[in-house]
């Protein structure tokens, strides 16, 4: 269904086209809204940097049928605690298609088994089922509420927390 690969300059556009739907920055923390023009080119470009730095592993998710980017999944590094900080979105128009969790799978098989992490962790908004959803199915356990823990859009909301360990990845 889908694959991850490398992000290129010629993502830009497509992650702008893409990031600029209200609802998908509203599942977020990081995309604003409105989308800056010029924004997904400074996008890739603190992505290729920071992935040369060992501070993340961002990929762009591609569609195989279309060979189309429906969004970004991403580790923030945290190498001096051996852990990272799972974050995703996928375009509006690409929900419900099993897209994010696919994606998520692959993503902690990186994690954990080239990157040799020992605990990846993601937050999502309360209100955002379908991520909670996406981190259930790929074995993430629940830890905890964080609550009133961020105000986006004058908003403010409660985070949810989850976290895998990779001795509980490699058993899956």
């Amino acid at each position: 269904m889908i694959s991850l690969r490398k992000l290129q300059p010629s993502d830009a556009d497509r992650i702008e086209e893409l990031a600029s739907v209200l609802p998908v920055a509203q599942h977020t923390l990081n995309i604003p809204h409105p989308y800056p023009k010029g924004g997904g080119r400074d996008f890739v470009e603190m992505i290729t940097t920071q992935m040369a730095e060992g501070k993340c592993a961002t990929f762009a998710v591609v569609e195989n049928a279309s060979e189309q980017l429906v969004g970004c999944i991403g580790l923030r590094i945290e190498s001096e605690h051996n852990r990272a900080e799972l974050g995703y979105w996928i375009g509006q128009d690409y929900w419900g298609r099993g897209y994010c969790t696919e994606a998520a799978r692959l993503i902690l098989a990186h994690g954990f088994n080239d990157l040799a992490l020992r605990r990846i962790m993601a937050t999502a908004l309360t209100q955002n089922g379908a991520s909670s959803r996406v981190m259930e199915k790929i074995g993430m356990k629940h830890e905890g509420i964080l609550r009133q823990h961020v105000t986006r859009f004058g908003v403010t909301s409660d985070m949810t927390v989850y976290g895998i360990l990779r001795d509980e990845f490699k058993r899956k």
